[in-house]
C-alpha cells in the first residue's frame, strides 16, 4: 500500500474475493457520503472527482441522487407525510346499525323462489 493513498483516505473500502478473476469494491456508508458531498459542491468536474476517489462517474451520479432523496428524511419531512389516527369508534358503531339494519329488512322482506322468476320458466326443454 502506498503511504500517500493511505493519507488522502482513498482506501475506504474493503476487497471481497468474489471470483478466481476479479475482486469487488464494497464501499463505507461513510465513504459514500463523501463522495455525494463532493459531487454537490460541484467545485469539481466529474473527472477530477473519478479520478479522486477511483469511481466510475455512474456511481458517484448514483451516490449524489441517493444524498439528494435521503436529505428529506434527515429534516423530519417523512413525519409530516403520516396520515393521522383515525377514530374508530364512530365507525365501528356505523358498522353495527348497518348490520342491525340489513339483518331486519332480510327478515321483511319475502326471498324469491326460482318458480316466481320469470325467466325460469323460459325455457320448455329444462
Amino acid at each position: 500500500m502506498e503511504p500517500d493513498r493511505k493519507k488522502s483516505g482513498k482506501q475506504e473500502f474493503s476487497m471481497v474475493k468474489k471470483s478466481a478473476r476479479r475482486t469487488r469494491r464494497t464501499h463505507s456508508p461513510v465513504f459514500k457520503a463523501r463522495v455525494a458531498l463532493a459531487a454537490l459542491r460541484e467545485d469539481k468536474t466529474m473527472a477530477e472527482l473519478r479520478n479522486e476517489f477511483e469511481l466510475h462517474p455512474a456511481q458517484i451520479t448514483k451516490s449524489k441522487r441517493q444524498l439528494l432523496e435521503g436529505a428529506v428524511d434527515v429534516f423530519g419531512a417523512s413525519c409530516a407525510n403520516v396520515a393521522p389516527a383515525v377514530d374508530l369508534a364512530p365507525l365501528h358503531a356505523k358498522i353495527g346499525q348497518l348490520t342491525l339494519e340489513n339483518d331486519f329488512l332480510e327478515g321483511v322482506t319475502p326471498k324469491s323462489t326460482p318458480s316466481a322468476t320469470p325467466w325460469a320458466t323460459r325455457c320448455a326443454l329444462c
